[in-house]
């Protein structure tokens, strides 16, 4: 294939997929189009078809698949794949080179592990594979000589301060301590009372970053860096005490790391998704991704403050996941996301989210996560047990007003 290395881009029709294409458009000496994969919408895959032809395309969903396919038509290049089993072929096979894994949620993981067992180079945008399975994919990385690259703005941010080996391996010689920044999300100065009426849209309104809805809500409960502490811990290594969060409002330093001598190295850049992409793409070179340069002098102040975990207490239970271990921080993932889906549809108020992840986590006996079946299965008794705590709270909220 002319020496180009093939890309398998799963969650295309998302903001990180549209942006990994974007990246590629810019290298097409260097990157092709494999495959692309997407949950259900339909017309946008079919337009990135059209524009990528790439071999196959993946719908989770088998209404769409059906629809794609017959949007395409007879004489188009790209087949058309359903599901799990689809997702598994087109991250396996032996054309491919990376695998860029952005699938939104617990449903990224499978693939995700897939690729890794395949030795293939997997491009980490999808944080729940760490949170639910990081023992796992950890060990199916090393065993199977794969390599892991960090897309997360942070953690790639960590990984670009870290010295690394020439098989991407990140090095902890000489660090004291990692710096995780947060940008404090849209509810950074509002009260408890603000925040326990605050709409889906207004958690949605993020700052800086332009977002999924689902990620925006974690942003703004403080839990999205809660997940990414978890992830930060299987990434590196890193025993929880040693991982800070340090919220920044401006997001231009996206983490830090500090050394024993004193020092800190920071990366810093315009918050723009497409810098930790194309780093992944291109590692260990650097790529031109169309994000324009840091000014500055416009930039004028960086501030920094501690995060409340009393406002802010998913970040808390994060930590508490951590600290117990096993299936404990799947079980805080599946809770958290059943809980932002019902928050979205405005079954429960915002400040409901971290009660259900609490709820949860006590209930929800912790396992050894020898297996992915064994990850699955706390995944799913943690969403009926999340289901339940949400009934409860949508009736109180009928009755008082409250959630």
């Amino acid at each position: 294939m002319n020496g180009r290395r093939m890309v398998s881009v799963l969650g295309s029709t998302g903001s990180i997929g549209i942006s990994t294409l974007d990246v590629i458009e810019r290298h097409p000496d260097r990157f092709g189009v494999y495959a692309l994969a997407a949950n259900s919408s339909v017309e946008l895959m079919y337009a990135q078809c059209e524009a990528w032809q790439p071999r196959f395309a993946v719908m989770a969903e088998a209404a769409a698949a059906e629809q794609l396919h017959a949007r395409l038509g007879a004489g188009s290049p790209t087949e058309v794949l359903q599901g799990e089993a689809g997702l598994a072929r087109v991250v396996t096979a032996p054309e491919v080179d990376a695998v860029m894994a952005a699938i939104v949620g617990a449903a990224g993981l499978p693939s995700t592990l897939a690729a890794a067992r395949a030795g293939k180079t997997v491009l980490l945008a999808n944080k729940e594979s760490l949170v639910m399975g990081g023992q796992l994919l950890m060990a199916a990385v090393r065993d199977a000589g794969a390599q892991l690259l960090p897309i997360d703005s942070e953690h790639n941010a960590i990984f670009q301060c870290l010295p690394v080996s020439d098989t991407a391996r990140p090095s902890l010689a000489g660090v004291s301590k990692v710096l995780l920044t947060a940008s404090g999300g849209p509810f950074r100065q509002w009260t408890q009372a603000q925040m326990e009426a605050a709409t889906p849209d207004q958690a949605c309104a993020h700052p800086n970053w332009s977002m999924g809805r689902k990620i925006s809500v974690d942003s703004a409960s403080l839990m999205n860096k809660g997940l990414e502490l978890i992830e930060a811990c299987w990434l590196f290594d890193l025993p929880q005490e040693a991982i800070e969060v340090v919220v920044h409002p401006q997001s231009i330093i996206h983490s830090m790391v500090q050394y024993l001598d004193g020092s800190v190295l920071a990366q810093m850049g315009n918050p723009d998704m497409r810098t930790p992409i194309a780093y992944g793409l291109g590692w260990p070179q650097r790529l031109q991704a169309g994000v324009a340069p840091l000014d500055l002098i416009a930039t004028a102040r960086l501030d920094f403050e501690p995060p409340d975990e009393g406002r802010f207490p998913c970040l808390r239970l994060a930590r508490e996941a951590v600290a117990a271990g096993g299936t404990a921080m799947a079980v805080c993932n599946a809770a958290n996301e059943v809980a932002v889906a019902a928050f979205l549809e405005g079954r429960i108020a915002f400040t409901g989210i971290p009660r259900v992840i609490e709820f949860t986590l006590e209930r929800v006996p912790v396992l050894e996560p020898c297996a992915l079946s064994v990850v699955e299965s706390a995944d799913t008794q943690a969403r009926q047990v999340a289901a339940q705590c949400i009934a409860t709270l949508a009736t109180k909220d009928r009755k008082t007003g409250l959630a």
